[in-house]
């Protein structure tokens, strides 16, 4: 589904972020992505989401090279990703509910189809009685799990989470694990970005490290090991 083929990022003057990085992701699948701060993860999302372009190598989504998209199809081919961050990325003057609407207006979703979707999506990770809340008025927990709804609404093959636990206490990073997990479950492919050892540690999936921006280890049921 995803494949990264000798792919390098080097950034002027002679700044590697990543260097000959090469692995597969199968549809289905749970691969997290770890490595210290500056190793490489967040470059590598970039690419995928086709936000940077690699300085050497090929990305393949579906089988076609995301270099080939034209700039004017970007936003159709990013729709088949959901894409989940650190810092939420809410809509401060919209409502949970809107804020999962809005995501569907954009990509043209139509009244009956926002109506229908997001009440069903805010009840997948467990906020249908936060409809009318606005992000100042949920905890940091909710808020991730809002920002991972408004990812479900456009129905994205790939769910990307970008360090989604890094400013939540152990409690809400479990509440968001599990939730990707069950995701998973429902046939969406996950792809988690981190440096929590214990998230890492309690999954028991496929884990890639990155260091310096070099590929060292792929393993089916990795631990956190730098």
């Amino acid at each position: 589904m995803i494949i990264f083929e000798n792919v390098s990022k080097i950034y002027p003057p002679d700044s590697v972020a990543l260097k000959d990085v090469s692995f597969e992701v199968e549809k289905g699948g749970f691969v997290s992505i770890v490595g210290k701060s500056g190793a490489g993860k967040t470059t590598l999302v970039k690419l995928l989401l086709r936000e940077e372009e690699p300085s050497e190598g090929k990305i393949y989504f579906n089988d076609y090279n995301i270099l080939d998209i034209k700039t004017s199809c970007l936003p159709l081919y990013r729709q088949k990703i959901g894409a989940v961050f650190q810092d939420y990325r809410l809509l401060n003057n919209k409502t949970v509910y809107e804020n999962v609407a809005y995501a569907m207006e954009v990509m043209g979703g139509s009244d009956y189809e926002i109506e229908r979707d997001v009440p069903q999506l805010l009840k997948i990770v467990g906020l249908e009685d936060k409809f009318c809340n606005f992000p100042r008025e949920i905890s940091g927990g909710e808020k991730q799990r809002t920002a991972i709804a408004r990812a479900l609404a456009v129905r994205p093959d790939v769910i990307i989470a970008d360090e989604p636990t890094g400013n939540l206490d152990p409690y809400h990073s479990k509440e968001i694990i599990d939730l990707l997990e069950k995701i998973n479950e429902m046939g969406t492919t996950v792809i988690l970005s981190t440096h929590d050892k214990e998230v890492i540690n309690s999954l028991k999936k496929r884990v890639i490290t990155l260091e310096d921006g070099a590929l060292v280890r792929d393993e089916q049921k990795g631990r956190f090991i730098l």
